[in-house]
């Protein structure tokens, strides 16, 4: 039997040991093999090893997050999804850098969900994009982990940039979802 291999890039190795040491300390015993396969996914700022694996296959992008499919709920880190709501003002605009990676990570996906996809930007419209978007007076720093993170692309000299489609994580999709709920009510 054949296996799909699967590719995980990790944007910042430091963090993604720092990361998998927490998870790892915090579990009782061995973890089985699912779950360590989780722990590597979350690590590297996917919500699960299953939504890794979604966007490893190629069956195009997600625009709007889905809900979660059944059992995916399991998986959400409600911890972290509380942390990085409290983030973000009313009007999504994120208010502070988080300190933890994880939490970055979430937020920065927030971010992601809110640039416009299929459409170059010059790295003015990117940056004055992000300046409306967050609070804390660093715009440049977001564009950088936005593409350190894989999920912007730009050209070689930085003059223009572009959404990357991907799947979001569970943890992203949960925010938004919440978020969108909640302004709902």
């Amino acid at each position: 039997m054949s296996r799909k291999l699967i590719p995980l890039t990790v944007s910042d190795t430091s963090s993604f040991a720092k990361s998998l040491r927490m998870q790892l300390s915090g579990h009782d015993g061995l973890p089985s093999h699912l779950q360590f396969l989780n722990m590597l996914a979350r690590a590297a700022g996917h919500g699960s090893f299953q939504s890794l694996r979604a966007r490893a296959e190629p069956s195009g992008s997600v625009e709007a997050p889905a809900a979660p499919a059944p059992g995916v709920e399991d998986e959400i880190d409600r911890k972290l999804v509380n942390r990085v709501q409290r983030s973000f003002d009313d009007d999504l605009r994120l208010m502070r850098w988080p300190a933890r990676r994880m939490d970055q990570i979430a937020a920065l996906w927030v971010l992601w969900s809110q640039i416009p996809a299929a459409r170059e930007m010059s790295e003015k419209e990117v940056s004055a994009l992000l300046r409306d978007r967050h609070l804390f007076g660093d715009h440049a720093l977001l564009r950088r982990e936005l593409y350190e993170l894989g999920l912007m692309t730009r050209t070689r000299d930085g003059s223009i940039y572009r959404r990357v489609e991907r799947p979001m994580p569970a943890n992203a999709a949960t925010i938004l979802r919440q978020r969108s709920r909640n302004r709902g009510s």
